[in-house]
C-alpha cells in the first residue's frame, strides 16, 4: 500500500501550546497514595515522595499537572489539606466510595510539581460549595501576605505564593453522577459569578468552565452553547472529556475513534463561534481536554469497591495495563491535539500514576512506564513548535462508527528555534506495510536526526514490573531522505517517530 504526503514550512495551523502535553492527578485510588506519595518507600524524599516515580515524570517534561479531581474535587473541602498532617481529618470521598487521610494537599503537591519541574492546575469545587471557598482557595494559593488566608499559608510553611495561573470552575457539572450536579443554567451562573470574584483577585488568571463530560451526553452540545453563553465574557478555556475503549476487540474500529474525537474538537470550536458571533465580542475562548485516555481494562475489577460496603483508603481502582494497541491510540489522540493545536491549547493525560496511567507502581517495589508513556513521552519532548497543515492521500475504510478513516494517521511539527521537523505517524493497517512519500517544501538540506518505531507481534502486548520493557521503542531505518523526498516504510499496525534536522 502506498501514500503521498505534503509538508510544506508554509503551511501550518497554529503554534503548539506546550500545555496540551498536561496530564492529572486525582485523589482517587493510587493515584497519590503509593503513586507519587509513600514515605516509607526506598526512593522517599524528604517530604515523602517516591522518587522513582519523579523520574520518570521528570523525563516525560510535563508542562502542567490538573489536582485534585476530577469527580473527586466536587465534594472536597481544600481546608482539610493543609496544616499539621497529624490534625488533618480523614474523609470519605462519595465519588469514589473511599476515605482520604489527606495527608497531601495543596502544600505536598505544589512541593512535589516544584521537584517534578511542572507546574499547578487547580480545580475549585462548585458541586458541594461555591463562590466563597473558591476565591479563598485562590487567595491562599496566590496571595503574597497580610491577608487571612495568605498569612494563613505562611503559618503553614509557605512564605512565596505559588502563583498558580490556571484555575478549572469545577469538574463535569454536566454529569449526574457527579457531587452537586447542575442544570446547564445553574452552573452557567454559578460558574460566571465565581469567575466574577477570581478576576476581582486577579485579573489574569486563566479561568476554565465545565464544557460536556463526553460527547455522547444528552445535554450536547447544547450544554455548551448555554453555559458559554453565560460565562463568556469571564473565562478562558471550555474544558472537554474523552475516553476510549475497545471492548469489541476490533483494533480498526478502535483506531477510528480518534476521527469522533475529531469531528467533537470541530463541533465545540463551532460552537464557541457562535457564542462570539452572537456576543459581537472580540475575544477568543479555546478548548481545555484537561482529561483524556483510554479507559476500559479495569471496570470490571473495580465494581466490588465502587459497590462494597467499606470506604477503603487508596485501593486499587482504574489500573488499566495497557496493551500495545494502545499504543497505537494514545498516538492517534496525540496527534488530533496537535492538528487542532489553533483551538485545543491544553490538553491532560488521566492519570499520571496507577490510575488509568502511563506510569504503575507497587507499593515498596518498582515504578515502570506502561506502553503508553511512549506515544506520550515523544509527543511531549518532541512535538513543540508549529503544528504543520499536511497533505495526505492515502486509501482509507470504513467503520460503524466514522467513515473514510485514513490508514495513515500523522502529525508534523516544526521547532524553528531547533531547527527540527518532527513527525508521528500510525500504521491503522494491520495486514499491509505502507510506503509514504513525502514531500518536503520549504526544508533544505533535511536529515534524519532519529527514527524511532514501537512495533509488537501482539496487540495485547504489556510491560510489568518483571518485563518493564516488553513494549518499547527501538531503532529503525524505516525512513530515509533524498533531496527534499522523505520516504517512510510504516510496518502494519506500528506507531512511529521520524526527526529530521533541517
Amino acid at each position: 500500500m502506498k501514500a503521498k504526503l505534503t509538508a510544506h514550512a508554509e503551511y501550518t495551523i497554529s503554534k503548539i501550546d506546550d500545555r496540551v502535553y498536561g496530564a492529572f492527578l486525582e485523589h482517587l485510588g493510587r493515584a497519590i497514595y503509593t503513586g507519587i506519595y509513600e514515605p516509607g518507600h526506598p526512593t522517599a524524599d524528604e517530604n515523602g515522595m517516591r522518587g522513582d516515580v519523579a523520574s520518570l515524570v521528570k523525563d516525560l517534561n510535563v508542562p502542567m499537572v490538573r489536582y485534585p479531581g476530577g469527580n473527586f474535587v466536587s465534594a472536597y473541602n481544600w481546608e482539610d489539606g493543609i496544616g499539621p498532617k497529624e490534625d488533618r481529618p480523614v474523609r470519605l470521598d462519595l465519588a469514589w466510595h473511599t476515605s482520604d487521610n489527606n495527608h497531601v494537599g495543596v502544600h505536598e503537591f505544589a512541593d512535589w510539581c516544584e521537584t517534578v519541574g511542572t507546574d499547578m492546575m487547580l480545580a475549585v469545587n462548585l458541586g458541594s460549595r461555591g463562590l466563597d471557598a473558591a476565591r479563598n482557595f485562590v487567595e491562599y494559593v496566590n496571595h503574597p501576605g497580610g491577608s487571612y488566608w495568605s498569612d494563613l499559608r505562611i503559618k503553614n510553611g509557605r512564605k512565596e505564593p505559588w502563583n498558580t495561573k490556571l484555575w478549572c470552575l469545577g469538574n463535569e457539572m454536566d454529569g449526574p453522577w457527579q457531587v452537586g450536579h447542575k442544570s446547564a443554567e445553574e452552573y452557567g451562573q454559578l460558574a460566571n459569578e465565581t469567575a466574577k470574584a477570581i478576576r476581582a483577585f486577579d485579573k489574569n488568571l486563566e479561568l476554565i468552565v465545565c464544557g460536556s463530560s463526553h460527547a455522547n451526553m444528552p445535554t450536547y452540545p447544547e450544554w455548551e452553547a448555554t453555559v458559554l453563553e453565560a460565562t463568556y465574557d469571564q473565562i478562558d478555556y471550555i474544558s472537554l472529556h474523552m475516553y476510549f475503549e475497545n471492548y469489541e476487540k476490533n483494533t480498526a474500529n478502535y483506531l477510528a475513534m480518534s476521527e469522533k474525537l475529531d469531528q467533537y474538537i470541530v463541533t465545540v470550536s463551532g460552537v464557541i463561534d457562535y457564542v462570539k458571533a452572537k456576543k459581537r465580542s472580540d475575544k477568543d475562548v479555546y478548548i481545555s481536554f484537561d482529561e483524556w485516555n483510554v479507559w476500559y481494562h479495569s471496570n470490571k475489577q473495580d465494581r466490588p469497591i465502587l459497590q462494597g460496603e467499606d470506604w477503603p483508603h487508596a485501593p486499587r481502582l482504574l489500573e488499566d495495563i495497557y496493551n500495545f494497541e494502545d499504543v497505537l491510540m494514545v498516538g492517534c489522540v496525540l496527534n488530533t491535539f496537535i492538528r487542532h493545536a489553533d483551538v485545543v491549547k491544553i490538553a491532560c493525560i488521566a492519570q499520571l500514576v496507577n490510575v488509568i496511567a502511563p506510569i504503575m507502581t507497587d507499593p515498596d517495589g518498582s515504578a515502570w512506564r506502561q506502553t503508553i508513556y511512549y506515544p506520550y513521552l515523544f509527543a511531549s519532548v518532541y512535538g513543540r513548535g508549529t503544528a504543520l497543515d499536511l497533505k495526505i492521500d492515502c486509501p482509507t475504510y470504513d467503520t460503524p462508527l466514522v467513515k473514510n478513516v485514513s490508514y495513515v494517521d500523522v502529525s508534523g511539527v516544526h521547532n524553528e528555534e531547533g531547527g527540527t521537523l518532527n513527525f508521528f505517524a500510525i500504521n491503522r493497517n494491520g495486514d499491509e506495510t505502507i510506503e509514504v512519500d513525502v514531500s518536503l517544501e520549504g526544508f533544505a538540506d533535511a536529515k534524519i536526526i532519529e527514527c524511532k518505531v514501537i512495533k509488537h507481534d501482539d496487540l495485547n502486548a504489556t510491560n510489568t514490573a518483571d518485563n518493564p520493557d516488553n513494549v518499547s521503542p527501538t531503532i529503525s531505518d524505516s525512513a530515509k531522505v533524498s533531496g527534499n523526498k522523505l520516504t517512510l516504510s510504516l510496518a502494519p499496525y506500528s506507531y512511529q517517530m521520524i526527526r529530521l534536522k533541517i
